[in-house]
C-alpha cells in the first residue's frame, strides 16, 4: 500500500513538473550585445564568450525578445549558438532545465 501510494505521488509531481516546462529556440547570447548574436557565426561565438566571461549576463534571443538566464552554466556550451532550452520563466528570467542544439 505504502509502495503504491509513493509510485502515485511521485508520478503525480513528475506531471505536474513536465506540464509546467516550457520550450524556446533562439540562441544565446549576452546581456551587452543582446539580438546582435543572432546568426550563430564564429565571431557571435567569439563575441558572447568574450562577454560572458568579462561579467555579462547570458540571454536567450527568439525574435525580437531578449530573455535573461538564471543559470548560465546550462548553456555554457552554446554561446552564439542556436539552441532549444527547456524550463520555466519566472519572472523576466529563464530557468533552463535541458539545453540542445537547434538546426
Amino acid at each position: 500500500m505504502r509502495r503504491t501510494l509513493f509510485v502515485l505521488i511521485l508520478g503525480v509531481a513528475l506531471a505536474t513538473t513536465v506540464a509546467w516546462a516550457e520550450s524556446w529556440t533562439g540562441y544565446v547570447s549576452d546581456a551587452k550585445c543582446g539580438a546582435k548574436h543572432n546568426k550563430g557565426t564564429q565571431a557571435d561565438i567569439n563575441c558572447v564568450n568574450a562577454c560572458i566571461k568579462g561579467g555579462s549576463e547570458a540571454v536567450l534571443v527568439v525574435g525580437d525578445n531578449v530573455v535573461p538566464i538564471a543559470n548560465k552554466d546550462k548553456v555554457s556550451e552554446f554561446h552564439g549558438k542556436k539552441v532549444t532550452v527547456t524550463g520555466k520563466l519566472e519572472g523576466n528570467k529563464i530557468t533552463v532545465e535541458s539545453a540542445k542544439a537547434a538546426e
